[in-house]
C-alpha cells in the first residue's frame, strides 16, 4: 500500500473509531488557550486544564497576568511541571501578546515560533484550533503512530510533520492530529500496544509480535 493510500486509510479507521476526538485543551478564549498551550509542555492536557481554571480565578486578561507578575504565576502553574521556564516565557510571550500582536494571536507560523515557550508544535496546534489552518501537530503520540503505520522513518518532529503532510491532504492534517493522539492514547500505547483490538493491525509496520 502507498504511503498516501495508508494515511487515508488510517484516517476513515481511526475516524470511525474516534468520531468525537477533539483537541483535549479547554479553548474558552484565545489568549488562555495560548497560555495552556505554553503550560501543556511535558504535562497532561487534563493537568493543564485544571491549572488554568485556577489561575483564571486570580486573572482574567492578559494585562492581569503581566501586573500579577512571574513569581506570583509560577507559583499558581507549578502542578504543570517546568514552572519558572513556563512562568517567564508566559510573561515574555505576554508582552508581545500586548504591544506587537495587538492583543490577537498571528495566523502565521514564523511569527508564533518566534516567541519563548512556541515551537512548531504549539505553533501549529494554534493556526488550527483558533483558525482552521491546516497544520499537523506533532507530539509523542502522533510520531509513534506515524513512524509504526510505516508514514515516517524519523523521530525527529519537523521530519515527521514534514514526512506525512507529503502523503496526505491539508483537509486532514488538523483532525489526523487529534485522531492519533487519542489512538496513541488509547490502543497504539508505547509500551503495550493493544494491537489484537487495532483496526490497522493489518498494515502497521511496527506491530507488536
Amino acid at each position: 500500500m502507498r504511503k498516501n493510500e495508508l494515511a487515508v486509510r488510517a484516517y476513515d479507521e481511526l475516524n470511525k473509531l474516534y468520531p468525537d476526538a477533539s483537541c483535549s485543551l479547554d479553548l474558552d478564549d484565545p489568549y488562555f488557550f495560548l497560555v495552556r498551550a505554553i503550560l501543556s509542555a511535558q504535562c497532561t492536557d487534563v493537568r493543564v486544564n485544571k491549572t488554568v481554571i485556577d489561575l483564571k480565578k486570580v486573572v482574567d486578561s492578559s494585562d492581569a497576568i503581566l501586573k500579577l507578575g512571574e513569581e506570583r504565576l509560577s507559583e499558581i502553574i507549578k502542578p504543570c511541571g517546568l514552572y519558572k521556564a513556563k512562568a517567564k516565557n508566559i510573561i515574555k510571550t505576554t508582552v508581545i501578546y500586548n504591544e506587537k500582536w495587538n492583543r490577537t494571536i498571528p495566523q502565521d507560523i514564523d511569527e508564533l515560533v518566534s516567541c519563548p515557550g512556541i515551537g512548531r508544535k504549539i505553533g501549529n496546534l494554534l493556526l488550527g484550533e483558533l483558525y482552521g489552518i491546516p497544520a499537523l501537530v506533532v507530539d509523542t503520540h502522533f510520531k509513534r503512530v506515524a513512524k509504526r503505520l510505516g508514514l515516517t522513518k524519523s523521530d525527529d518532529p519537523a521530519t515527521v510533520e514534514k514526512d506525512v503532510c507529503k502523503v496526505s491532504d491539508p483537509s486532514m492534517w488538523i483532525r489526523m492530529g487529534h485522531l492519533f493522539v487519542t489512538f496513541g492514547r488509547n490502543i497504539c500505547d508505547a509500551r503495550s500496544p493493544k494491537c489484537e483490538i487495532c483496526p490497522l493491525s493489518d498494515v502497521c509496520k511496527g506491530k507488536k509480535k
